[in-house]
């Protein structure tokens, strides 16, 4: 690699826009919920994608709840208290997806929300 390549590569790294926890949850959350949405469009033919997505919804919204747990976590108590609440009816509500009983609907409302959220800056 020449001089000017090398140059290139490395400004082009720091050219890269910064990513913020706040991005990174949400593009988690998007693409969670996306994979969610898919799976169920699929129909019977897509359970074995969705019973994944919706583990991973679970396991994402575990850590949540270990981060707002935390003592530092700045984030005002009332809004802790909801989230925590949404991540309870989260596990409950996939237990009854994954038993198929239940539509997955409730949980794709809620992580649009969070990303709502999370673009609008609301903390």
């Amino acid at each position: 690699m020449n001089a000017l390549l090398k140059a290139k590569s490395a400004y082009a790294a720091a050219k890269a826009p910064t990513r913020t926890a706040r991005n990174t949850e949400y593009e988690i959350l998007a693409r969670i919920t996306h994979r969610m949405i898919a799976a169920d469009k699929k129909g019977p033919d897509g359970f074995k994608e969705l019973v994944a997505a919706v583990s991973d919804n679970r396991k994402l919204w575990t850590l949540f709840t270990s981060d707002l747990a935390k003592e530092g976590n700045k984030l005002p108590t009332e809004l802790k208290q909801r989230l925590f609440h949404l991540a309870r009816f989260t596990r409950e509500h996939s237990s009854k997806v994954l038993a198929r009983k239940a539509k997955i609907q409730p949980l794709v409302e809620i992580n649009t929300a969070i990303m709502r959220g999370l673009r609008s800056g609301a903390s």
